[in-house]
């Protein structure tokens, strides 16, 4: 293995054409932070003991398992060095997003190094038994993870799942004029659809009230087995394809420390002087509107593991694929391969760094921003302590009035954009409501907003366009990765948001949303971590309701995903009618970090309860609709309980309670709406669970369920499945039967209409077959006779179009 040295020789070094970037002193503090940094980084992926290599290298100051991403790490202490540097001089206010989020030794020693760790870990104290604690923890069982977590300050992106660093680096810079977001690609990451759809972000940037968004894309060549398409391409075509998006690049490239080092405060100088131009003519109200110029972009080349080994064993490690996670593996039982790493961390020339009782010297530190200007301290990466109470018009203004069940209708989601609307006036003073979503907020009937707002959009505008205006607080863009990146980003420093989106096309963001209930639940148990505001989405244009557009628009499944997840974090809603949604949209965005997902209908459908009966039935997350059974006060328990959640279901319930009520008054039917869906499992497995004793009393123990479940049928029995009543438990939902058809044979065709419900009551209710045949018959011919119909005109049977509850 070839060992090169690494001290920096920064006073002998000329730097008479760069004077204007970085002067001696700063070169010598940069290059030591750097080393240092770098030294921090191996040592955390190898060493469990002897931190400072006071004595020989023994097999138990080795990790027994060696875990970790050494290959992106130089690269990014490089960055985070000028950064510091950039920070002082210009009083910045900046924050990091890290897309090659596995460089968590990178940032872990950033943060040891600037003191931010040791703030809040004080354990881990800024000295010889502090590094140890740190090397000891990294990757290890009880310890902090090797990718970039919430445990990490500073930080608000961890970047396990890559491509998606540029779109939360944006969603922070909305509405913070004064932030600038520092955000390192990945060139692998670069490959991923998300991120190649994020360079369009730029367009989406206000510079007269939102932040600035540096990305600095990181070519080092390889990914962890294969080349990076970005880096094998020629320069010019690079330059062209960002420029095309927006973007004005700056190049630094090389491998020389002195010369890199040079070139890299030029581009920082450059690219900020870039952007204040740029803020400083768009926030001047006398300038002419002349569009946005191009922002800047550093692409930065460094070789892959740059500064670690370059060969071992005969075979190059450094500048290519083998050095991206650990370059060399034997180091415990291999007494050579141990030299070879006390070498290595020794050619950063630690003396130099570190006093003898391991306290980074002060010529590292030179560097480093006060207090709360480190990175790490940056209040915006902590945006709980920035989140202001959203001002919420009250809800009774917009609640529609129920004189009695059913005998009025609504568009629950447009009574909700009232709602919505003023709530986005009412903020604006403010700047910290944005809502967010696929090119679908009026095809979503939440259009009342544009009463008070626009679209956000910084491109030319035609005549016949409708509502585009950089000023907008309406976010929509044809990607819902995208959508979800800048919410997050929005959220996690600080602000308040909704994404709304076609129930069956949430699916795509699945793993987005993994990570950021993990964040969550990493956050919550983190006590310096401030509550956020939660995410929330708005599913609508649902399953029931996409007869039209066919079978490609149906799928309910985004409910089983979110119910996988976490029970702290993750809260589903399925309000049955326009003043239920009103009432779980109010408390969803009141809430902090928490995933919350509501489903619920655009289309014309029943109010059910009156603004004091929606508010008791959201408090309580389930209940008894009394008015819509038929139980006998003086009897011991219903003979059918029909429960329902979601809106159509809802529905489906009540016409088939009446059909019961029409055909066999006798029956004892209890109806239960649920629109908490997490009050099914018991309180040992949901925060929201309802008690076994309560469960009991409201479905009873042992007469049949007739549940019809706006979802997957499965889920209301795994949600279930611990309850004393299981067994009596039928579920009809959504089985992925679907085409383009009419709204009711949508139900027919999965089982869940509301003659198919009264044929499972006869069914499953002891005793009443028999004595109900005629009744059952007459059930089926009536899906019989809507077969015949639809097929012959188009639509469906006038009593199903024309149906009102009757009591």
């Amino acid at each position: 293995m070839t060992i090169r040295d690494h001290a920096s020789h920064a006073s002998h070094a000329s730097h008479a054409d760069h004077a204007d970037h970085l002067d001696s002193v700063s070169l010598d503090a940069i290059d030591r932070y750097w080393r240092a940094a770098n030294y921090l980084a191996a040592g955390q992926i190898y060493l469990r003991d002897n931190a400072l290599l006071h004595r020989t290298l023994e097999p138990s100051d080795i990790k027994p398992r060696l875990l970790g991403h050494w290959g992106t790490s130089p690269g990014l202490n490089f960055v985070h060095a000028h950064l510091n540097r950039l920070i002082k001089e210009h009083e910045l206010d900046l924050i990091t997003v890290l897309g090659p989020g596995h460089g968590g030794p990178a940032a872990l020693a950033c943060s040891w190094l600037d003191g931010t760790y040791t703030d809040h870990y004080p354990d881990v104290t800024r000295d010889e038994a502090g590094m140890n604690k740190l090397f000891a923890a990294f990757s290890a069982p009880g310890g902090v993870p090797s990718h970039i977590a919430a445990n990490v300050p500073g930080s608000i992106h961890e970047g396990g799942e890559l491509g998606y660093s540029l779109a939360h680096a944006f969603g922070a810079a909305f509405d913070n004029p004064d932030l600038i977001v520092a955000c390192v690609v990945g060139d692998g990451e670069a490959e991923t659809g998300p991120l190649a759809t994020s360079w369009q972000s730029v367009r989406f940037l206000n510079p007269a009230r939102d932040g600035a968004v540096l990305p600095i894309l990181h070519l080092n060549g390889y990914k962890i087995a294969n080349p990076t398409v970005l880096d094998r391409i020629p320069r010019e075509q690079l330059d062209g394809l960002l420029a095309s998006q927006g973007w004005d690049p700056r190049w630094v490239f090389g491998d020389d420390p002195h010369a890199m080092h040079h070139k890299m405060a030029e581009a920082m100088d450059s690219a900020l002087a870039t952007i204040r131009r740029i803020q400083n003519v768009k926030r001047n109200p006398k300038a002419a509107d002349n569009g946005v110029p191009p922002w800047p972009v550093i692409i930065l080349h460094t070789p892959k593991g740059w500064t670690g080994p370059r060969t071992v064993d005969g075979v190059q490690i450094e500048g290519t694929f083998r050095s991206h996670q650990v370059p060399l593996t034997g180091v415990r039982e291999n007494p050579q391969h141990r030299h070879m790493l006390a070498d290595w961390m020794k050619s950063y020339q630690p003396g130099e760094l570190f006093d003898h009782f391991g306290r980074p010297k002060p010529e590292i530190l030179a560097c480093v921003p006060d207090r709360d200007q480190r990175i790490g301290a940056n209040r915006h990466a902590n945006g709980g302590v920035l989140t202001r109470t959203l001002d919420l018009p009250p809800i009774d203004a917009y609640a529609v009035p129920v004189a009695k069940p059913g005998e009025t209708e609504h568009e629950p989601t447009r009574v909700l954009g009232t709602w919505l609307r003023d709530i986005i006036a009412a903020d604006a003073p403010h700047g910290t409501f944005r809502l967010f979503g696929p090119d679908e907020t009026a095809s979503n009937h939440l259009d009342d907003v544009f009463d008070v707002t626009n679209r956000v959009w910084t491109l030319p505008t035609k005549a016949t366009d409708d509502h585009l205006a950089p000023d907008g607080r309406v976010m929509e863009v044809l990607s819902e990765h995208l959508c979800q990146g800048w919410l997050e980003g929005y959220l996690l420093t600080g602000r308040h948001g909704l994404f709304s989106c076609y129930e069956a096309f949430i699916h795509i963001v699945d793993s987005m949303l993994n990570q950021h209930v993990k964040w969550l639940k990493t956050a919550r148990a983190l006590p310096w971590r401030a509550p956020v505001p939660s995410l929330n989405y708005l599913l609508t244009s649902h399953v029931w309701r996409q007869d039209h557009n066919g079978f490609s628009h149906q799928d309910p499944g985004f409910l089983d995903h979110v119910a996988n997840k976490t029970a702290d974090v993750v809260r589903l809603y399925l309000p049955p009618d326009a003043n239920t949604l009103l009432f779980v949209a109010e408390h969803c965005l009141n809430s902090r970090d928490l995933v919350n997902v509501i489903v619920a209908g655009k289309n014309p459908s029943p109010d059910w309860l009156s603004p004091e009966d929606a508010a008791l039935h959201c408090a309580r997350g389930l209940g008894i609709w009394d008015w819509a059974g038929t139980e006998d006060e003086f009897a011991s328990e219903p003979d059918v309980v029909l429960a329902c959640a979601g809106d159509v279901p809802t529905l489906e319930v009540l016409a088939a309670s009446q059909l019961l009520r029409e055909h066999l008054p006798g029956l004892r039917i209890r109806v239960v709406n649920v629109v908490d869906l997490m009050r099914l499992q018991p309180e040992s497995e949901h925060p929201h669970g309802l008690p076994d004793t309560q469960f009991d009393a409201i479905f009873t123990v042992d007469q049949p369920v007739i549940f019809a479940f706006h979802g997957y049928p499965s889920l209301v029995h795994r949600l279930t499945y611990r309850r004393h009543g299981h067994a009596n438990l039928h579920v009809r939902g959504y089985k992925e039967q679907g085409t383009t058809t009419t709204p009711f044979d949508m139900l027919v065709r999965n089982d869940m209409d509301r003659f198919k419900l009264v044929c499972d009551v006869i069914d499953r209710v002891p005793g009443l077959a028999p004595r109900a045949a005629a009744v059952r018959q007459a059930m089926a011919d009536a899906r019989t006779r809507h077969q015949g119909w639809i097929v012959e005109h188009g639509e469906d049977l006038p009593e199903i179009r024309e149906w009102k509850w009757t009591s």
